[in-house]
């Protein structure tokens, strides 16, 4: 096995931080500046792989001698790609299309061996099954602020994990990031996971 190199998160996710945190490892945080609203949206899981491989690619090209973590994540509903509602009116309108119904969120991961230049580009799917929430509890959790900078208006780990009846799959990929999917990467370019704990 080849010595572990630097960790760089290319993401501003709070969520993704703190997952990989608790998993361990301590990566560098490197904002990749990539405007998502640029990309042509297409199939949940190719869209995600796109914008996770251009953050990847846009942090790489400036750390040298690291492996380098890009992430997105949307929620696919009725075949919709739902991102970041951004607006409380949006948030609402989201909650109540998927209140009582399950959607896939879908995560893209792209791992860049900065030194090498090999890269791998993988994503995740998971089913979130949500509660019946009602109008009252919808408009408190608009309130809160919670859901308009995430993926899909909801978190898992958050507020809204009260409002999420059950998941099918790697929770943590709901949360923003495969941890099983990403040990598998980094074992697929020649490191130890746990060489990578801190």
């Amino acid at each position: 096995m080849t010595t572990a190199p630097r960790l760089v998160l290319a993401s501003a996710s709070p969520a993704r931080l703190a997952t990989l945190r608790a998993a361990g490892l301590e990566p560098e945080v490197v904002v990749s500046g990539v405007d998502e609203e640029q990309v042509e949206k297409d199939e949940p899981a190719a869209y995600v792989l796109r914008l996770a491989q251009l953050k990847a690619v846009a942090v790489a090209a400036r750390e040298p001698r690291s492996l380098v973590i890009g992430c997105d994540s949307v929620l696919e509903l009725d075949r919709e790609i739902l991102g970041k509602p951004h607006t409380p009116e949006e948030a609402t309108r989201r909650w109540q299309a998927m209140r009582g119904r399950a959607g896939v969120l879908h995560t893209g991961h792209c791992l860049i061996d900065t030194h090498r230049e090999v890269w791998l580009a993988r994503s995740a799917a998971t089913q979130v099954r949500f509660a019946d929430v009602t109008d009252d509890e919808i408009a408190a959790y608009v309130a809160s602020g919670e859901p308009l900078e995430v993926a899909g208006a909801f978190t898992l780990d958050g507020r809204g994990g009260g409002f999420v009846a059950g998941i099918t799959g790697d929770p943590h990929n709901v949360v923003g990031i495969s941890l099983p999917l990403l040990r598998t990467m980094v074992d697929e370019l020649g490191f130890a996971w746990t060489d990578l704990w801190v």
